[in-house]
């Protein structure tokens, strides 16, 4: 009988050690779970503010300079995109349209670039091109044959050479380095620009 009870009280000890063990391990796991799901759901919010307080904090940094260039670059390239794509349909002479082409496609990276800037420093480009702009593309989108190349190689030849003077005061004297590395680096194509617009002023006289 004796030998019965003891058996009893051994047995039921070590059931509650075994229900002890098996709660703290579960709660150790709930404990690792929450942790997990806290990490998981923190890092993504954490990573997307540090994003946006470095995006602020470069916006905030760009002088007027560095702005009225963005700006100017903005609206020119998305110009010269818009006169490329008329050439392209208008144009009589096969330079001139080898050239609104070439506008198109050079103008779209460039643009594309300075986008890819904007997004990164956090400033806001304009999304349209200007009143003087937009009216030079209605009075030659009203021009057909030879007047319409004339006045397109015209066009050209003067907007890129105040492109050039612009994009040349920005890589030299900007204050923000990526911009500065982007007008540097447009700079060759943008000479190459006046140089075949030249060349096609001088064909379609």
């Amino acid at each position: 009988m004796k030998n019965s009870i003891l058996t009893l009280l051994a047995v039921g000890a070590l059931m509650s050690c075994e229900k002890k063990e098996t709660t703290n391990v579960n709660n150790d796991a709930d404990s690792t779970a929450v942790s997990s799901d806290t990490a998981m759901n923190a890092t993504p919010n954490d990573s997307t503010a540090a994003t946006a307080t470095t995006a602020n904090a470069t916006s905030a940094t760009l002088n007027d300079q560095d702005k009225k260039f963005a700006d100017k670059a903005a609206m020119s390239g998305m110009a010269e995109v818009m006169l490329g794509e008329l050439a392209s349909t208008n144009g009589t002479n096969a330079s001139v349209k080898t050239l609104g082409a070439m506008m198109v496609k050079d103008h779209t990276k460039a643009n594309d670039e300075l986008k890819s800037w904007a997004s990164t420093a956090g400033y806001t480009l304009p999304t349209s091109v200007s009143a003087e702009q937009q009216k030079t593309y209605d009075d030659l989108k009203a021009k057909k044959g030879a007047d319409f190349d004339r006045a397109f190689a015209d066009v050209m030849v003067t907007d890129h050479k105040k492109a050039i003077e612009e994009f040349k005061k920005e890589s030299s004297s900007g204050g923000d380095a990526s911009l500065k590395s982007f007008a540097g680096k447009t700079l060759p194509a943008l000479e190459h620009h006046l140089m075949e617009s030249e060349k096609t002023k001088a064909a379609v006289k």
